[in-house]
């Protein structure tokens, strides 16, 4: 074997790897943007029914189809065009790896435990507060217009941001590993028609902000206390304080330690906290 054919293979092998690298990234940016998902559910729909009637044999249908598919994509790109300037948009803020991921267990439970102790605070004060978990898709443009902090994670801290009458208590708070990094932070409002009408501003922005990236959102309400977490596109509300606490551990957990070991270990080390 020559060296020009060992370039030659090192080379198709680069070539492939960088195309499933990019593939790969993509199709991870769609998967964390609720509408893109479904605007890609809707087009394989598509292509699958004209498929289904070429073979049943349906002429009318599959022509239909056909104009379908051969104007859609220009209509797509008119009426979707902000959902995908936005995923364009996440996909140059996306980070190789999550800040989230290179703490420890010690580190992501003091996080979890200061958290709560805030929220259980804030519920029973009857305070309103949106704290936001920055994970893999980056949350810098918001931070970017946000009242920079940069301060270590207390519970302390958090209550004294939200508390009534200041300033920055009617925004969010973002929190990258394990520190704050801004508050009064504004974040899209979520346009989820089955979301309950009664949900104010900050239960929608915290959907809002779960649709667009994959952050994790923390509520409680201020006319209410109840406690909410958005993530993935979803609002699980009024959740007890323990859940909150556990689907926090369990959504900041790295994937590859997904063991359920390391979730009684990190329980141990949360109620040596308490």
């Amino acid at each position: 074997m020559t060296l020009d054919s060992i370039l030659s293979i090192v080379k198709n092998i680069a070539d492939i790897a960088i195309v499933w690298v990019i593939f790969y990234y993509i199709l991870k940016n769609f998967k964390n943007n609720v509408k893109m998902s479904l605007l890609i559910k809707g087009v394989l729909v598509i292509v699958i029914i004209k498929l289904l009637s070429d073979w049943i044999g349906l002429p009318t249908v599959g022509w239909i189809l056909e104009y379908v598919i051969e104007w859609g994509p220009l209509a797509l790109i008119i009426i979707f065009q902000p959902e995908i300037r936005g995923a364009l948009e996440q996909l140059g803020r996306s980070q190789l790896l999550g800040r989230h991921k290179i703490l420890t267990v010690d580190e992501r439970e003091k996080l979890v435990y200061e958290i709560i102790q805030a929220v259980d605070y804030c519920r029973k004060a009857r305070i309103g507060a949106l704290i936001v978990i920055e994970r893999d898709v980056s949350l810098s443009d918001y931070i970017d217009k946000a009242k920079g902090l940069y301060a270590d994670l207390t519970s302390e801290l958090l209550i004294s941001i939200f508390f009534p009458n200041n300033p920055l208590h009617d925004g969010a708070v973002i929190i990258q590993g394990n520190r704050i990094s801004c508050a009064g932070a504004v974040f899209p409002t979520s346009n989820n028609i089955k979301l309950n009408k009664r949900l104010g501003t900050r239960h929608r922005a915290a959907l809002g902000i779960a649709e667009e990236t994959d952050a994790l959102s923390i509520v409680v309400s201020e006319e209410t206390g109840r406690i909410s977490i958005a993530v993935k596109g979803e609002l699980f509300y009024n959740l007890s304080l323990d859940d909150a606490r556990m689907m926090l551990i369990d959504e900041l957990r790295p994937k590859a330690q997904e063991e359920p070991a390391n979730l009684d270990n990190e329980e141990e080390i949360y109620e040596e906290n308490n």
